[in-house]
């Protein structure tokens, strides 16, 4: 037996011992009384009785380890020419001071804080000096809607929001300001106070009583220390969508997400204290959290913080520029910036005019990584490729490769296997699990581990609603897939996006991965659309590669009779065009759902968190070329 599935079969069998010895990492106030609370299923705890302070082992304990002069934080800014580097003394200090500024606003443990920020270190700044005064942060991603805002602010009732006077992508700035005036005028709970960070790229104006100036509220506070709270206390809430159009409040608790963030550091991520890893997304999303502030902090390493693009800022090689200037050894992203890159540098150049010889390992997760992404990444960079899948609701890695225990043979379209306190099952419409390469609902089997949702935001009959109603004893992922014969799990697609052609159940995501295949193909996207003889068919778009200048027409006869090989005639498959981009959301997730409300002429509404509303025009006009929305026959 594996020394993986040693320690996985343990983590089931004895999860009170398996996750008191990874405790022993975590620094306590005060030693919890029982490791799960089972008292009241299907609302599990975890470390109860315990108090600690997630600022304290994410900052303070390295600079009374004796390592205050190690770098905590790298800010790297291509889009304002900007490198900034803080030691972990320098980030205490800035986070002690930040917090005595909201202690001075009136900030007390238990109260909400909205932060609304871009990719700065203030950001994470805010986000630590909240745990460090047992305040509950909600960070919203920067530039999102005001009404989203809105909703967010009236679900989450902060008594401060804390924001920037702006944003900056690539060749525009974004005015947050305006944004958060608006969201606030919207909503019915009225914060009292906001603390904007003036950039000087654009100043923003202050509304007088209730905004603050950050550097003057920093200036005019004293530090403060750490704050004790129950480990079952609410660390933060984050938003994510929900079906009803109100979002759902995730509730991530202090103790249990402290012990796996820092158990997955080590032996999932195969990091050490001192070393730079990297995690190229945003504080607004879970990665950003999990991996940008959290995971690498409470494991001693310098994290980086990113305020750029994979591709624009200012090439393809943008990444490759980050790992070698600041030697990072891991890189996390999306399979979406790696899509990026190929495209617009399918050989691979960019990535030779850099010394990446001390680069250790590349890790996948956020959406679905297409076999032919994989492979791409592991032939241009000979380190390894590693897919791996969790959710907002999860916080971490549900399954993965764990590099600090084993490495594990890599199944390109498989994130490999499930992680400790993961027991993941295939079940069938009617609760059965299913047999090895049968699709099914990937379900968890409860209690979830540590770090996990306990609940939602104030909705607890929501979140069994939403995700322990349909499977009782499950927790319910949402998503579709198969486990094969070496129990490697394979996520095909979310469950809405399995279709069913004329009584055949097919996974887009099976189509997907023949469709990305194609040597001329950089990414694509199959949903599945409405039709009156088979119910539903399979519909692809695709992007080309930078440099593809063959007929379009003739590329698509080559996709269709692809999928025709390689799925069968039964996909029934004839339906594809190519688009010059795919609707996506700022975190990079394809909005297949839209797409096929588009195609189906259902009502939709603009996405909140999409990049670029333009792109739905192209869609619309390629469906159109299609014949979709079908005209109904009288």
């Amino acid at each position: 037996m594996s020394l993986y599935r040693k320690i996985w079969q343990r983590s089931l069998e004895d999860p009170e011992g398996f996750w008191a010895e990874a405790a022993e990492a975590v620094s306590w106030e005060r030693r919890f009384d029982r490791v799960l609370d089972r008292s009241r299923p299907p609302f599990y705890r975890w470390f109860e009785g315990g108090l600690l302070n997630t600022c304290w082992n994410a900052v303070d304990r390295h600079v009374a380890a004796g390592r205050a002069n190690q770098l905590a934080l790298v800010y790297d800014s291509p889009v304002t020419g900007t490198i900034r580097k803080l030691t972990y003394a320098e980030l205490q200090a800035e986070v002690a001071r930040f917090a005595g500024a909201m202690v001075r606003l009136g900030v007390r443990k238990g109260d909400r804080i909205v932060i609304y920020m871009p990719m700065v270190p203030e950001a994470v700044v805010a986000m630590l000096a909240c745990a460090r005064i047992g305040a509950i942060h909600s960070v919203v991603f920067g530039g999102f809607a005001s009404h989203e805002l809105a909703k967010r602010i009236d679900d989450a009732k902060p008594v401060l929001v804390v924001s920037a006077s702006c944003g900056i992508e690539p060749g525009r700035i974004v005015a947050y300001k305006p944004l958060l005036d608006a969201a606030i005028e919207q909503a019915a709970h009225k914060p009292r106070h906001c603390v904007i960070l003036q950039r000087p790229q654009l100043e923003a104006s202050l509304v007088p009583d209730r905004d603050l100036d950050w550097n003057e509220a920093v200036s005019a506070a004293h530090p403060v220390d750490c704050v004790p709270v129950a480990a079952t206390d609410p660390l933060y809430i984050l938003y994510t969508s929900g079906t009803t159009g109100q979002p759902k409040g995730i509730v991530r608790d202090n103790g249990g997400h402290a012990v796996a963030l820092l158990w997955s550091m080590r032996n999932i991520y195969a990091v050490q204290p001192g070393e730079v890893y990297w995690a190229a997304s945003d504080v607004g999303w879970v990665v950003g959290h999990s991996y940008i502030v959290y995971g690498p902090l409470l494991n001693g390493n310098t994290t980086i913080v990113y305020e750029g693009k994979p591709v624009g800022t200012p090439d393809p090689g943008a990444f490759w520029r980050v790992i070698s200037e600041h030697d990072v050894k891991v890189l996390f992203t999306a399979p979406t910036a790696f899509r990026a890159i190929k495209k617009e540098d399918p050989e691979g150049r960019y990535i030779r005019k850099y010394d990446l010889s001390r680069f250790r390992a590349l890790f996948l997760a956020g959406e679905r990584c297409d076999p032919d992404t994989l492979l791409w990444a592991q032939a241009q960079l000979g380190v390894p490729v590693i897919d791996h899948w969790w959710q907002t609701e999860t916080g971490w890695a549900i399954c993965a490769n764990p590099l600090g225990i084993e490495k594990l043979p890599v199944k390109p379209g498989s994130p490999t296997v499930p992680m400790p306190g993961y027991d993941v099952r295939v079940l069938d419409e009617e609760g059965r699990e299913c047999s090895p390469g049968q699709l099914g609902a990937i379900c968890i089997r409860l209690p979830l581990p540590p770090a996990c949702l306990p609940t939602l935001w104030n909705a607890e009959e929501r979140f069994v609603q939403s995700y322990l109603s349909r499977y009782p004893g499950y927790y319910l992922t949402g998503d579709a897939g198969f486990k094969d014969q070496d129990d490697y799990v394979f996520i095909m697609s979310r469950i809405d996006d399995v279709i069913n052609v004329a009584g055949h159940r097919l996974s887009t995501g099976a189509m997907e991965e023949v469709l990305a295949a194609h040597p001329a193909v950089a990414e694509c996207a199959v949903i599945g659309v409405a039709d009156e003889l088979k119910g539903e068919v399979p519909l692809g778009f695709v992007v080309l590669k930078a440099g593809v200048d063959r007929p379009h027409a003739e590329i698509e006869r080559e996709l269709i009779q692809k999928v025709r090989e390689e799925i069968g005639p039964v996909a029934s498959f004839k339906l594809v065009a190519v688009v010059t981009r795919l609707p996506k959301t700022r975190s990079g997730k394809i909005l297949r759902g839209t797409m096929k409300k588009i195609a189906d002429g259902q009502p939709w509404t603009m996405p909140a968190t999409i990049d670029d509303p333009a792109i739905l025009d192209e869609i619309a006009q390629a469906l159109a070329r299609l014949g979709y929305p079908r005209r109904k026959t009288d």
